[in-house]
C-alpha cells in the first residue's frame, strides 16, 4: 500500500467518524451496540418508559408461559388489582406453552397498540428480538422467568437461584447420608429452570448426592408423566425425584404411588402448590415443596404496568429485580397453607 493510499483511507475514516459524531450530537444516530440472542445480532435499544396519553383507555396484558393451574393464582392477583384500580389487564396463556405460541401473543400485543405487558419468558436467549421489538413500542416487564439480556424494564418474581438453594437445603436434610436424585422440568432453557437447578447443585455439592438423570418434557403432559415412570424403572436405586415446575409435582407423586415406593424408598422434593402436590404432601408421597408467590406476580405486575403507563419513569422501582420470596411447605404446615391459598383465590 502506498503512502498516498494510506493517507486517503485515513482521511476517509476520520470524515466518517466525524459525520457519525455530528449526527449523534444532533440526535440523529441510533445506538449501534448489539446483544446476542442466539439468532445473530439484535440492536440494543436504550430501555425506555412509554407514557400513555392523558385520559387514554389503557391496554395492558399479563402473559404466562403455559396454561397450568399455577397461573390461576397469578390471575387472581391480576383480578384483585383490576378491582382496586379500575383498569383492565388481559391475561394471555399460550395453550401448549410453546415459544411460537408466546411469540405470536407478543406480536399481537405489539401490533394492537398495547401500553404495556408483563411476560414469563419461555426461552430468554431465543426471544430477545421479539421482546425488544415489543419494548420499543410499550412498557415490557417480566415475571416468574426473566430475560435479563433484553430491554425489559423490571423483573418481578422469585430469585430462582436462591429458591433452588432453598430446595437444595431441604434435599440435603432429607438425604443426610447422600443418594441419587433425578430432576424433571419442562425445559432447562427457561431462566427459572436453569437457575433453580444451579441453586440445587450449589447446595448438594460435596454432600454425596448425585443427579443421575435430568429430564425435559417440553410441556407435554404425557411426557411429564412418562419421565418419572421411566426413571423409576431405569434407576431402581434412585432415592429422590425432584420437580422444578408446578405440574412436575403431581406427575412425580402419581409415579411414586404407582411404583409402590412411597415414603422412604423414593422421596420427592418439588416446586409450587398445585393441588396434586399438596395432596402428595398430605399423603406422605411428597416430602417438601418450595412455593413461590404467583398471586403477587399478578398483582404487582398489573400495578407496575398501570403506574408506568400513567406516571412514566418515576414509577420505576429503584431495583430492577423485585424478589417476591418463597415459602417451604411440608406436612407440618400444609393444612394452614391450603386454607390461606383458598382465601387468597377468593
Amino acid at each position: 500500500m502506498t503512502r498516498k493510499t494510506m493517507i486517503n483511507r485515513c482521511v476517509a475514516w476520520m470524515s466518517t467518524a466525524a459525520l457519525c459524531l455530528g449526527l449523534t450530537l444532533a440526535g440523529g444516530c441510533k445506538d449501534d451496540t448489539t446483544k446476542k440472542d442466539g439468532k445473530g445480532s439484535v440492536p440494543a435499544i436504550k430501555k425506555q418508559v412509554t407514557t400513555a396519553p392523558s385520559g387514554a383507555i389503557l391496554k395492558l396484558a399479563f402473559v404466562t408461559n403455559n396454561a397450568s393451574d399455577f397461573w390461576k393464582i397469578a390471575a387472581a392477583g391480576v383480578k384483585k388489582y383490576e378491582g382496586e384500580a379500575g383498569v383492565k389487564v388481559d391475561v394471555r396463556m399460550p395453550p401448549t406453552g410453546t415459544v411460537a405460541e408466546q411469540n405470536g401473543i407478543l406480536e399481537d400485543l405489539t401490533t394492537q397498540g398495547y401500553n404495556g405487558l408483563s411476560i414469563s419468558v419461555i426461552a430468554p436467549e431465543d426471544q430477545i428480538q421479539e421482546i425488544n421489538r415489543a419494548a420499543a413500542k410499550m412498557n415490557v416487564i417480566t415475571h416468574d422467568s426473566d430475560a435479563p439480556k433484553s430491554n425489559r424494564l423490571v423483573y418481578i418474581g422469585t430469585n430462582n437461584f436462591e429458591a433452588g438453594r432453598t430446595l437444595g437445603k431441604e434435599i440435603v436434610k432429607l438425604l443426610p447420608s447422600g443418594g441419587k436424585i433425578a430432576v424433571f422440568v419442562g425445559t432447562f432453557a427457561a431462566n427459572n429452570a436453569s437457575e433453580r437447578l444451579r441453586g440445587i447443585e450449589e447446595e448438594i455439592k460435596g454432600k454425596n448426592i448425585t443427579i443421575v438423570a435430568k429430564k425435559e418434557d417440553n410441556k407435554d403432559p404425557a411426557k411429564a408423566q412418562d419421565n418419572p415412570n421411566d426413571v423409576i424403572v431405569a434407576y431402581p436405586d434412585v432415592n429422590m425425584l425432584v420437580g422444578l415446575w408446578s405440574y412436575n409435582g403431581p406427575a412425580i407423586a402419581s409415579s411414586i404411588e404407582a411404583s409402590n415406593k412411597k415414603g422412604k424408598k423414593i422421596l420427592a422434593a418439588v416446586f409450587d402448590e398445585e393441588d396434586g402436590t399438596l395432596d402428595g404432601i398430605e399423603k406422605g408421597t411428597i416430602q417438601v415443596t418450595v412455593v413461590q408467590k404467583p398471586f403477587q406476580f399478578g398483582y404487582l405486575a398489573s400495578k407496575l404496568l398501570h403506574e408506568l403507563a400513567t406516571k412514566g419513569e418515576k414509577a420505576l422501582p429503584s431495583n430492577e429485580l423485585m424478589d417476591t420470596g418463597v415459602e417451604v411447605i411440608n406436612s407440618a404446615n400444609v393444612k394452614r397453607f391450603r386454607e390461606n391459598l383458598k382465601a387468597m383465590k377468593k
